[in-house]
């Protein structure tokens, strides 16, 4: 486990380092404007996209305002078709109640759908650890899996690869002619996955949104496989954050479409599937048994005042797409599972103000992000708020603090400010301000006269 300060130090030696790989820079702008070009042709499916998306934030103020109320109508809705539910307080409960329900059913191969809120709990390697193959059956998830890597995206997790690199690892990881096409890659990766689905004998989720009034857990995805580790598995388990709840059925028809735009650039994602429970009298495919397992580790932190609204977020990844740092340092960078401008908010306050308060500072704060977000959450308003409370509880460099109080002190006095020499002014920055400053800037270098000074002597000549 690193110290608060390790975590740090590792973030900046790894953003030192992609900053200036020109070639993962290339990989990335390649990839972005494509993003950017497809969001623009999705948006023209809205009439009126600033009502629809103020509509948005207001329906996840109203979920997450009665967030306790939202939760337990969606247990009670999913329990009567058969579902259970287990509330896990943090990781090691979410973890154990897994392994729990795995060993219970002799499990050997797990295929699991695309999912965050499983790399945030380690999931493969905890069952890997217990004698358990998982699966990930994305294909953006199956090359990280592959190159033993976590996703570099929200959305999508092998953004920083090229095809190239994809085809080269398939070579040496699969076995695969080198050079292949993205269409010849796809194909091998159908035939090591189409296999497993009817081996496996548990199939795990995430959930985009969960719905309280139906009781229902809604997944969302491009390719298939969602629906392909839910339907032959015996046993269905959907792990999702407490913060993913909508009050309504209805709500779908605004946040689907709005998910699909901001996330992809689609007017709207290819499979949409909606669990309200196990397989039912009289139906002929689905689980035996489904487990829906409401995660807090942490979410409810983020009840608190300053940061409240990143609980709206739906994590379509739009704010990555347009933040200038995350374009330039990239996403393995961070050392969190979210990463980003919403993951810069959140992770202070879901693993730790001492390991990650460091990431508030990696925005510019120039409000692109607030822009993009698809419910207007003022994401850039909460890195500030999360500055203060870094500093408030005393996370900060020593040293930094005494070179700012002694700015502040100089700068709020003009006759103290006006008696230091530039020569002495260039002495303190250099000892105090210099690394906050950075080696990659121009040094910065004081006139031998203020302009209050100089301004004194023309009115005197």
């Amino acid at each position: 486990m690193k110290t608060p300060e390790q975590q740090k130090d590792t973030f900046l030696a790894k953003s030192e380092v992609k900053a200036h790989d020109l070639d993962h820079k290339r990989k990335i702008i390649f990839n972005i404007d494509r993003y950017n070009a497809a969001v623009v042709k999705g948006k023209a499916q809205f009439s009126a996209l600033d009502t629809a998306r103020k509509q948005a934030k207001n329906t996840k103020w109203r979920a997450i305002e009665q967030l306790d109320k939202h939760l337990e109508l969606f247990e009670k809705n999913f329990t009567e078709r058969g579902g259970k539910v287990i509330w896990a307080e943090d990781k090691e409960d979410a973890l154990n109640a897994i392994l729990a329900i795995c060993r219970d059913k002799n499990t050997r191969t797990v295929v699991k759908s695309k999912s965050m809120v499983t790399e945030e709990l380690h999931l493969n390697d905890f069952l890997a650890a217990n004698e358990i193959e998982s699966l990930e059956t994305d294909l953006g998830e199956y090359i990280q899996q592959l190159d033993g890597e976590p996703p570099y995206h929200i959305v999508t997790p092998a953004m920083h690869k090229s095809k190239e690199d994809i085809a080269q690892l398939f070579h040496e990881k699969l076995g695969a002619p080198p050079g292949l096409s993205p269409s010849e890659l796809t194909l091998i990766a159908r035939e090591k996955l189409r296999h497993k689905y009817t081996e496996a004998e548990v199939g795990i989720t995430g959930g985009n949104f969960l719905i309280a009034d139906t009781g229902a857990v809604c997944v969302t995805e491009n390719e298939g496989n969602g629906r392909l580790s839910t339907a032959f598995p015996q046993t269905h388990i959907a792990i999702v954050g407490i913060e993913k709840v909508l009050p309504s059925l209805q709500d779908l028809a605004l946040f689907w479409p709005l998910l699909a735009t901001y996330g992809t650039g689609q007017t709207l994602t290819a499979y949409n599937s909606v669990f309200c429970g196990p397989r039912q009298a009289g139906e002929t495919d689905g689980p035996r048994e489904m487990y829906v397992i409401l995660l807090d580790n942490g979410r409810t932190n983020l009840l608190r005042k300053e940061v409240r609204e990143s609980m709206y977020c739906i994590r379509c990844g739009s704010c990555l797409n347009a933040c200038p740092v995350y374009k330039n340092i990239g996403g393995h960078s961070y050392g969190s599972t979210y990463s980003g401008p919403i993951g810069s908010v959140i992770t202070p306050h879901l693993s730790g103000m001492a390991e990650f308060g460091h990431l508030s500072y990696a925005s510019s704060l120039c409000g692109g992000c607030t822009e993009a977000c698809p419910v207007k959450i003022n994401i850039h308003e909460m890195l500030l708020e999360n500055r203060h409370i870094y500093t408030e509880e005393k996370y900060g460099g020593l040293t930094e603090k005494f070179a700012w109080r002694l700015f502040k002190r100089g700068v709020l006095h003009r006759g103290l400010m006006n008696s230091a020499s530039g020569r002495m002014k260039n002495f303190v920055f250099e000892k105090a301000l210099r690394s906050a400053w950075g080696d990659r800037r121009d040094k910065i270098v004081f006139a031998p006269k203020s302009f209050n000074q100089l301004w004194k002597e023309r009115k005197k000549a």
